[in-house]
Parts: structure tokens; sequence; C-alpha cells
């Protein structure tokens, strides 16, 4: 993979996952499972359970331990308060940007 797509993956991974969380709560090994059914954003728990580590000291998610069927409890994450503000945000951003973007990619600007 081209290492400028890497890492422009990497940057909009964090949306991805907090977008995911404004559904419902997931556990970690369930967010890599539902980006694997999305074209183009595989990840693996190797990169997953950092970024989330990494959100919730920023405030952008809260946890809570759940019990699971298969004996062990499960740490779930959920967007908080600041995270949806953040997202919000990003969304603004992201739609600016894609129009600037597809804009220069199609032959001009916009």
């Amino acid at each position: 993979m081209d290492p400028a797509v890497a890492q422009m993956r990497k940057g909009l991974l964090e949306y991805c996952v907090m977008a995911l969380l404004t559904a419902r709560p997931y556990y970690g090994y369930e967010l890599v499972q539902e980006l694997a059914r999305t074209d183009g954003m595989l990840t693996s728990e190797g990169t997953m359970y950092p970024l989330l580590a990494r959100l919730h000291r920023e405030r952008m998610v809260e946890t809570e331990w759940r019990e699971s069927s298969g004996g062990h409890p499960r740490k779930y994450y959920r967007l908080s308060p600041a995270g949806e503000r953040a997202l919000v945000d990003f969304r603004k951003e992201w739609a600016t940007l894609r129009s600037a973007v597809d804009g220069l990619l199609n032959g001009g600007t916009q």
C-alpha cells in the first residue's frame, strides 16, 4: 500500500471508530470486525486498542465493563459528549475537505 494512503487511512480511523460508536457501545474486537466489513478500513487489534486507549485518555470515549457469555468481562466503549462534539466538528471539516479534493482530482477547483 502506498505510504501516503496508509497515513491518510490512519488519520481517519479514529473518526470512523467514533462514528460507529454513535450507534451503540462496542468492545474493541467488535470494532475491528465492523471496520473489516467496510472496504479499505481493515485494521487490527494491535491498532485498535492503542487508539481506543488514546481516545479514552482524551475523554472522547467512555468505558464500562460488561459480563459476556464467553466468560470474561469485556470493556465496552461509547462516545462521550466531548467525542460527540468532536465528531460533529469533523463531519463539517470532512465535507469541506472532501469537496475540495474531489474538485481538484476532477480537474478543477470548487
